[in-house]
This record gives structure tokens, sequence and C-alpha cells, in this order.
């Protein structure tokens, strides 16, 4: 058990404080820039593309994931509706940050005319790596736990971060641990991240390029679902958790993207292969081809004004 509850704030700046919530969320932005640059050269894409787009859609996911962790948990701010633009932030919802950091994704890949089903390949596990490091702010600041549990691993919550189903009255902070949910969900993350990364490490003939992004969908949808039956003060519509809603539109969403990759692209167009290698296969190569199967250098990104 572990009987250690952690303070939210790492450093002290003399009167500005840095949270441990900013420090994981900047970690997994090193993660997804480490990741996707790593994916991009194995597409034979330019990963200056990762830099320039990370900031957009990083700022994106940001404000979506505080809108919806705001209507998640607005009883805690109810009563101080300052508390949703100032520090210090209690979290971030996952699927809020998903939705509006997808809408950023689209539009840059539209504004710099990249091919979509790569970038959605390179940026997949990258999506995941995110979610892995970002959720150990969760545990900084003593959220995303479940029921109280008996496992080596359950935490301490104190009083002061407990939800309503759980008084110190009732568990006292001494004798109880919780379910740590933030735990399986980093834990989940790290290992889908590491088989898309060996699902892209070489062609998988049954796989179609932009694969990947979905399957993570998928993947963490079915483990949100599952994880929110154990979740209580959570948003719930009609007595639903709303996140459960979420995930099952996610998976609908998603199936629907494989089902339309398979019946629309070549057989040669596969998960692991550059876009222009597979479509060199084709067809015979134009004079000015590059050796076989490289692809060609991307532009560089232009800038956003």
């Amino acid at each position: 058990m572990i009987d250690w509850t952690p303070v939210p704030i790492a450093l002290q700046l003399g009167p500005i404080p840095l949270y441990w919530y900013g420090v994981a969320y900047a970690v997994g932005l090193l993660g997804v820039y480490l990741v996707a640059t790593r994916m991009a050269a194995r597409y034979g894409q330019n990963p200056d593309y990762v830099g320039n787009g990370m900031i957009v859609i990083g700022v994106a996911a940001l404000i979506g994931g505080r809108l919806y962790h705001v209507i998640d948990q607005f009883q805690l701010y109810q009563d101080d509706l300052l508390k949703i633009v100032l520090p210090p932030y209690t979290g971030l919802g996952v699927y809020g940050g998903m939705v509006t950091g997808m809408v950023a994704f689209v539009y840059l890949a539209r504004r710099w005319r990249l091919d979509l089903w790569t970038w959605f390949d390179i940026g997949a596990p990258a999506i995941f790596v995110m979610q892995a490091l970002g959720r150990w702010g969760n545990f900084f600041n003593q959220e995303l736990y479940g029921p109280p549990t008996s496992l080596p691993w359950g935490i301490a919550i104190d009083c002061a971060h407990r939800v309503a189903a759980y008084p110190c009255e009732t568990f006292p902070l001494a004798t109880t641990h919780f379910t740590p949910l933030f735990l399986y969900e980093s834990v989940s993350g790290f290992a889908g991240a590491a088989f898309l990364m060996w699902l892209a490490s070489k062609p998988r003939p049954r796989l179609r390029r932009g694969d990947l992004l979905p399957i993570m969908f998928i993947w963490y949808s079915i483990v949100r679902f599952l994880l929110e039956f154990l979740r209580t003060g959570n948003w719930r519509l009609d007595g639903i958790p709303t996140a459960q809603l979420f995930s099952i539109g996610f998976i609908v969403v998603s199936l629907g993207v494989l089902a339309y990759r398979h019946l629309t692209a070549p057989p040669s167009d596969i998960v692991g292969v550059p876009p222009d290698a597979a479509h060199s296969a084709e067809g015979p190569a134009s004079p000015d081809a590059g050796p076989a199967g490289a692809a060609p250098p991307a532009p560089d990104p232009e800038p956003l004004t």
C-alpha cells in the first residue's frame, strides 16, 4: 500500500508555483515529440511538421480537455468560476482533448497538404505516450481513483480530495486505500504505444495506412469504458457515465474508418510503407523518381500566421 499523499506543487519559484500537473503535461509533450519524429522518419516524412504542429494541437487539446473536465467536475467550480481559468488546474478530460486536438490535427494536415492517413499512423503512438505520461499529473493532484482496495498498489487519498462517496468519517485516511485508475490508464498507454510502434516497424499487409489511429481510439475507449465502472462522482447523462458514451462513439466511428479504408485503399497501401513507396508499387516509376521505395523529402511547413 502507498500511504504517501503527494502535493500538487513541484517547485515554488518565489510567488509562482510550478505544479506537477503542468510538469506531467510538458513531459508528455516531450514524449510526443520524440515518438512522432521517429515515426515521421520511418514514414519518410519531414519531422519539422511535428514540432510546428505540436504547438497548435497541444493548445487545442488543452482547451478541449479543460472544458470537458470542468463540465465533468463542475461541483468543484460552481462557487468560484474563476478557478476554471486560474491555476492551480485540477485536471483535463481526455475525450475533450482528443476531439479538439483531432480538429486541429486535420486542419493542419489540410493546410500543409500532408497525407492525412500517413500522419494518422505517425501520430497514433504519440497520443498513447501523451496519455501514459500525462496521467501521472492525476496522481499528484489525487484524482482519477476508484473504490477502496486491498491491492498492494492501492493509494491514499487525503480528505480534501475525496469524492462525496468516500468521506474520511466512513473511510479513515489511516486505513483506507483506493484503486489507482490513473495508473491503469498509464500502463495501458505505454503498452498501446509499444504495440502500435511494433505494427509500424515493418509492412503489415492486412493493415492499411491510417489504421493505427482508429486502433488506438478503440484500444483506449475499451479501457476507459471498463474503468468508468469503478468511478463515482463523474459526469453522467441519465445515470450513464458520459465517458462511456464517448467511448462507444469513438469505437463506432473508428470501426467505420477502418471499414472505409479497407474498402477503398489499394492492397499496396499498407501500414509500415511510406505512401510514395506504396504508390510506386502500383505502376512504373517516373523518370525523375529516386531510388525504389524512397519517399522524396516533404516540403517545409509554411508558417502559421
